[in-house]
């Protein structure tokens, strides 16, 4: 047929399929289809064979030229197995670029073709565009949901992006529907592992334990279907060795009994069984491939083998067959590739352990590792960690720099310069130490800047230096410090030095509760330890947390368990007695205190809490002279502010004045310019000089205009003593709350107060008026009764203004509510009885004129008869009463009687001065 008609393009087409199929002459039947082709460029049969067979017979080339050639003819959305085979080809050939534009038009042909969506896929995958790559394996996954291959790349793309999460989901997807699909399983322990290793970075052991305990189980199924993989095994031993860093105490991992050649469901392994787990792993992972990488692995692993059968002091023969081991690990590593630095380096380290001590092959080992690869900042640090441990300080000090250098991020570098620095003596120790913290967290840095910390904190003579305003104030040291030390003791549960400064930075943030856990483990853990002057120490820093949690009988009996020789803990039991109400006890403990203190001082500051003591037990002239005793030695602040509140709550103002005249005197620091004030505006009204008073307190905030607590206080007396500058006080306020939200609660009530007393409303400004303010305060703290009723005066002022401009008023019938929750409320809080008393009265009386005012009069009346049956006898009540019944009266419009005009003149004649009685 061909000779019949040689230009007939399907008789080649099928001599091609001939010689193909039957004659399996693949190059015959590969010119048959070219010349099929070239007689009928339509036939895209003999295109894609003519292809395939070059292809396979290597001739890439003449595959290659058809494609090009149909490409280049083709129109678009046309030839779309030419562009699919040419990327194809290209993605075969590691051109993912070229590979992405021909399956792009190949898509174009034909948008619904799954395979060619999961080759682009490939393809962005090789280029490294990852989000393109997911989306393109996800798209063929919904166009065929068989397709398992693409659904497991996008779960092993996703697990590229670090987004182990989605990954998990979607690798669980896979083996609903194929359960035993060992990539599947081994992507699962992957994703696992990894976020094992993401929660040990950031310190949290007991989630890492379980996602370890998941990766095993995973990895272990895979393991069950393939036990010939070897990357499989190595990949269990990597779980099990990654327990390292965590507690024993913690790690408590169930492991599938196969695992352990055992036939139990599972077994709950420890943190020592685990790693000899793991060492096994490795071994099985080398017997079926003998890599230098594996010998690598198994020598760190029996590395952490002995690192922890060192810190649990076990048996040294066996640490030292251990160490042994891993050293020919190591070197077998280095000799099967030389040229690999982390082989170097992981020899190096073990070489310089302590219990090997062999420095000179660790020296050698960390420069063949810098000499193998340059930006080495591991090696770089580790040699410079030798240097130091071998006494080279100056040589440390180099390596360090060039290790800072190479990357300045590299924690352990930096805590190396720390180490030199704390042992040279130098000023830049401390920030050193604060700057690993900020790096990353490091149990050495965590504990290094800690140690600093607390060490500045007990050094009170430095206050106002500028080096504490820097390295504590300034850097915002405490919780940074408490924060990283947290993280500490959470991996290291048996060091009790780093408890008690934990408990220590605990007590300056005020956690009382935390600072009484860090100082109980702290005395545990030293219970049984030979050093009884330490156990002492910790137990009298335990007792004087719980005196601060309020716990006196706890506290009591642990003060009574130490020997009670030293000043601090005979202090701290009297103050827990003296807390718990045995003031004869406590008053014993302090005159024992009173023996052993050295200093005038601590004399000074025992006699104030005998003082203390004596007033209460109503012996005010004691009192006196025992803060008298104080002040004629060496004056101390505490006893003549205790002085200057004696003169103070007793009307004294002779003492009163006299106090504050020798506190002005002696005290000069801005430390508590916030006492001295509050003390002397107090002074100042007792004297009746309310203009001093606000004056004070004016001069305190312009020497000191930084500080929130005094514009607080400023606001809050203004009302009280200067009320025709209510105006400045709302301002005040509003100073204090932007300079530290922290005041917010106090200081918006203080505004809204400011505010009523200057006449302020709704009307006037909607957004800034004393309702919105109240109403702000008591949404932030809902147990204050005082704001409760300053509620209920805002809302009869706007009541108020709202009648007085003829217009309906918004709030009404809230009074009895708002006296029944200032009822509830001064109930649920410690106040005093006198304030209480006060306050509700002051609701009660303002409830009763609301409804008068609101001409519920009947409702007014009985209330104020209600009241009068709590309180008979009450001259504001009675008067309120008898306003009430006079008004009914008028509105009468009937001749008043006698005996009611002589009550009435009797009520002005007993309250003259009373505005309401004359009207």
């Amino acid at each position: 047929a061909a000779k019949l008609d040689s230009y007939l393009g399907s008789v080649f087409c099928y001599l091609g399929n001939y010689y193909r199929d039957i004659a399996g002459d693949k190059s015959r039947a590969r010119g048959c289809y070219k010349k099929a082709f070239e007689l009928d460029e339509t036939d895209e049969e003999s295109g894609i064979a003519a292809v395939d067979l070059s292809v396979e017979l290597g001739d890439m080339d003449t595959a290659l030229s058809i494609l090009n050639e149909v490409t280049e003819k083709a129109s678009a959305g046309t030839a779309k197995w030419a562009w699919l085979h040419r990327g194809l080809y290209y993605l075969r050939t590691g051109q993912p670029s070229q590979a992405v534009a021909d399956l792009q038009a190949a898509l174009r042909a034909d948008p619904k073709d799954c395979n060619c969506w999961e080759s682009l896929g490939e393809a962005y995958l090789g280029r490294g565009s990852y989000a393109t790559a997911l989306k393109s394996f996800r798209k063929a996954s919904e166009l065929n949901p068989e397709l398992v291959y693409s659904i497991y790349k996008a779960a092993a793309v996703e697990q590229i992006l670090g987004k182990y999460e989605n990954a998990i989901a979607t690798y669980q997807q896979i083996l609903k529907r194929t359960e035993d699909y060992v990539p599947a399983l081994k992507g699962l322990g992957e994703c696992y592992l990894m976020l094992a290793k993401s929660a040990l970075d950031n310190y949290l052991d007991r989630k890492a334990v379980d996602y370890i305990e998941q990766a095993l189980e995973f990895f272990t199924r895979a393991t069950k279907q393939r036990p010939d993989v070897s990357c499989l095994w190595k990949m269990l031993g990597d779980t099990c060795t990654s327990v390292h860093v965590i507690s024993p105490v913690k790690v408590n991992v169930q492991v599938q009994g196969s695992l352990l050649g055992k036939n139990a469901d599972k077994e709950v392994l420890k943190k020592n069984e685990l790693l000899r787990l793991g060492g096994r792993c490795y071994g099985r992972a080398l017997k079926l491939m003998p890599l230098p990488s594996l010998w690598c692995d198994l020598g760190i692993n029996y590395y952490r083998q002995a690192e922890y059968l060192t810190a649990v002091d076990t048996n040294s023969n066996e640490i030292s067959e251990l160490l042994e081991k891993s050293l020919q690990c190591l070197k077998k590593a280095v000799r099967l590739d030389s040229k690999n630095h982390l082989f170097w380096n992981a020899l190096g380290v073990v070489a310089s352990c302590s219990a090997i001590g062999n420095y000179a092959l660790a020296q050698h080992s960390f420069i063949k590792s810098v000499q193998a690869e340059q930006i080495n900042v591991v090696a770089w640090t580790n040699l410079g960690v030798l240097y130091l441990v071998t006494g080279n300080t100056e040589q440390a000090h180099e390596a360090f720099t060039v290790a800072q250098s190479l990357e300045p991020s590299y924690v352990l570098c930096w805590l190396g310069q720390a180490l030199i620095a704390e042992t040279v003596g130098s000023y830049d120790t401390m920030d050193l130490f604060r700057h690993t913290t900020e790096l990353s967290m490091h149990t050495e840095g965590a504990k290094g800047y800690a140690h600093w910390v607390c060490s500045t904190l007990q050094d009170k003579s430095n206050r106002n230096t500028e080096l504490y305003l820097y390295n504590i104030v300034q850097m915002n040291a405490i919780p940074a410090a408490q924060v990283v030390l947290s993280k500490y003791t959470e991996r290291n549960p048996d060091d009790a030095s780093a408890f008690t400064m934990l408990g220590y930075l605990n007590e300056y943030l005020h956690l009382k509760r935390q600072a009484a856990d860090a100082y109980e483990r702290s005395a545990s853990l030293l219970k049984n330890s030979e050093d009884i002057e330490k156990y002492n120490i910790a137990m009298q820093n335990y007792g004087r947390s719980l005196c601060a949690l309020g716990e006196c009988d706890k506290a009591i009996e642990v003060y009574t368990s130490t020997p009670l020789t030293e000043f601090d803990g005979i202090v701290g039991i009297a103050l827990a007695y003296f807390k718990k109400g045995l003031l004869q006890e406590s008053m014993k403990a302090y005159k024992k205190a009173l023996s052993v203190a050295e200093s005038e001082q601590g004399k000074a500051h025992i006699l104030t809490a005998l003082a203390i003591i004596e007033y209460k037990q109503n012996k005010v002239d004691a009192a006196k002279t025992l803060l008298f005793k104080c002040s004629l030695k060496e004056p101390s602040m505490e006893s003549l502010k205790a002085l200057c509140t004696l003169g103070l709550v007793k009307q004294d103002a002779t003492l009163a004045t006299a106090a504050l005249k020798e506190l002005l005197k002696h005290e000069k620091g801005d430390g508590s310019i916030y006492e001295r004030c509050l003390i002397a505006s107090a002074v100042y009204a007792l004297q009746g000089r309310n203009v001093g008073v606000q004056r004070e307190v004016s001069k305190a905030i312009h020497s000191n205009p930084n500080n929130p607590a005094l514009w607080s206080l400023l606001s809050r007396l203004i009302p009280l003593y200067a009320s025709q500058k209510a105006k400045g006080g709302a301002v005040a306020g509003s100073v204090s709350h932007v300079l530290d939200v922290k005041h917010g609660k106090e200081v918006l009530l203080n505004i809204a107060v400011n505010q009523l007393a200057a006449g302020c409303h709704m009307l006037e400004d909607e957004k800034n008026n004393p309702l919105k303010n109240i109403q702000k305060a008591i949404h932030l703290r809902p147990d204050n009764p005082g704001a409760w009723a300053v509620l209920m005066a805002a809302c009869h002022a706007e009541n108020t203004v709202v009648c007085v401009n003829n217009t309906q008023p918004k709030r009404r019938d809230l009074e009895m509510t708002i006296v029944s929750t200032v009822s509830a409320k001064t109930g649920e809080n410690n106040l005093p009885h006198n304030y209480i008393q006060t306050l509700e009265d002051w609701c009660l009386s303002q409830a009763i004129t609301s409804l008068e005012e609101a001409g519920k009069l009947s409702e007014a009346e009985a209330l104020c008869s209600k009241g009068l049956k709590s309180r008979p006898g009450h001259p504001g009540l009675f008067l309120l009463l008898r306003q009430v019944q006079s008004k009914q009266l008028l509105q009468s419009h009937k001749e008043l009687p006698d005996n009611i005009l002589e009550e009435l003149r009797k009520t002005v004649m007993t309250t003259s001065t009373s505005v309401a009685a004359w009207q």
